[in-house]
């Protein structure tokens, strides 16, 4: 796993696009910080930048670097979820402005992951997360349903966990800073 960590760094570091496993699907990612990367991300896809993507991060420390003022109510949602969850917060900070939503915020997922909590940490870094397959398509249940478009256009696929079948997208819920809180997804 080592070698996978070091090449995935070594492509996130200078801007480039990586195709990994994550703790739900197959995703497509960058550097969240590098607007440039995050614009290819969304050429790759076919994708409107109007849609937001997934930032996921390694830990809570993290977490709170990147959101100014994280509810205290998203520690017990991710305490106690049986499942992937992301959260979008409001007010996120010291991200690419290409991440943020009109309403000015952005879906952070903390992940358990260890091939991503080790990249992220070791990238010191948030990386972007999208489902691996072009807008309006299927989400990929393996990796052996990862069209070619999508294998050729990132600078780097991650060579773990291909046999595996992935999981469902994450849950998504909207935590507003009123304390508002609203299921996207399930």
């Amino acid at each position: 796993m080592n070698i996978e960590i070091e090449n995935a760094l070594q492509v996130l570091k200078r801007g480039g696009l990586i195709l990994y496993p994550t703790d739900t699907v197959w995703g497509i990612g960058c550097d969240a910080t590098n607007p440039a990367a995050i614009e290819r991300v969304f050429q790759l896809k076919k994708r409107s930048d109007k849609k937001s993507l997934i930032c996921l991060v390694h830990d809570f420390k993290m977490l709170e670097f990147h959101v100014e003022n994280v509810p205290e109510v998203a520690y017990d949602i991710l305490k106690y979820a049986v499942k992937p969850t992301t959260i979008i917060y409001d007010n996120p900070i010291r991200i690419s402005e290409t991440l943020i939503a009109e309403d000015n915020s952005l879906a952070i997922r903390v992940v358990k992951d260890d091939f991503c909590k080790q990249l992220i940490r070791k990238f010191r870094r948030p990386i972007v997360s999208t489902s691996a397959n072009f807008s309006g398509e299927k989400t990929p249940q393996s990796f052996k349903e990862i069209s070619t478009g999508i294998l050729e256009g990132v600078d780097y696929v991650v060579n773990l966990q291909q046999d595996r079948k992935t999981g469902k997208p994450s849950a998504i819920i909207k935590l507003k800073a009123d304390g508002t809180v609203t299921v996207i997804r399930e």
